[in-house]
């Protein structure tokens, strides 16, 4: 239940009433006052109970956690997750058994993941909020060696004088790419192509 409509001799009334069968506090409250009620002539006749509108105020954080354990349930993954922020910064670190199944070939489930799981955060949030999901420290290992790949391809590009594709990656890859490459005084590298499919081309200067 995320939203229920109460009513009560008073406003307080019908508030506590909702707050209860919501089983919140009224810090996760959002309140919406229906009707503020009406005290009738000697306190019975022609009187009208107040009525309000409470939502619950979804945290966007643990219904991102949710999310991501309803998967891993599903797919038969024990996982225990620690998640660290930085403002609108989130990082969900994910460990247990089988967790490789989770990470995908070349992290493509674990991109998958992350994805719907932006999609899950921001639902709920009033201000963007950018998700990272990393699994037993891939994130670390893959950064590792998209530099190493970018350095190979933008030897071949000098060495062939010709542009080099990569393959489709999430925006926080490119941005390894970019990174790795923005110092050269050889090579230049550009986006192109849409989400998700929005790909890296490394050029010759």
């Amino acid at each position: 239940m995320k939203e229920v409509t109460a009513t009560g001799p008073s406003i307080e009334e019908a508030v506590e009433s909702a707050l209860a069968q919501l089983n919140i506090g009224r810090e996760q409250a959002d309140i919406q006052i229906l009707n503020e009620g009406k005290k009738g002539l000697f306190g019975l006749f022609g009187s009208k109970p107040a009525s309000v509108l409470v939502k619950k105020i979804m945290d966007p954080i643990e219904e991102s956690k949710k999310f991501i354990l309803s998967v891993s349930k599903e797919m038969g993954i024990q996982t225990d997750i620690t998640v660290k922020q930085d403002g609108k910064n989130v990082e969900f670190q994910m460990s247990g058994d089988k967790i490789a199944l989770l990470i995908g070939k070349r992290g493509q489930t674990l991109n998958s993941l992350q994805y719907l799981t932006q999609l899950v955060a921001n639902r709920f949030s009033d201000q963007y909020i950018n998700i990272v999901i990393d699994a037993e420290n891939y994130r670390e290992r893959r950064t590792e060696t998209l530099m190493n790949l970018a350095k190979r391809l933008a030897d071949k590009s000098v060495r062939t004088k010709r542009k080099v594709s990569l393959e489709p990656m999430p925006s926080y890859e490119r941005k390894v790419i970019h990174t790795a490459l923005v110092n050269s005084s050889l090579v230049e590298t550009e986006s192109e192509g849409s989400e998700p499919n929005r790909y890296i081309v490394i050029s010759p200067k």
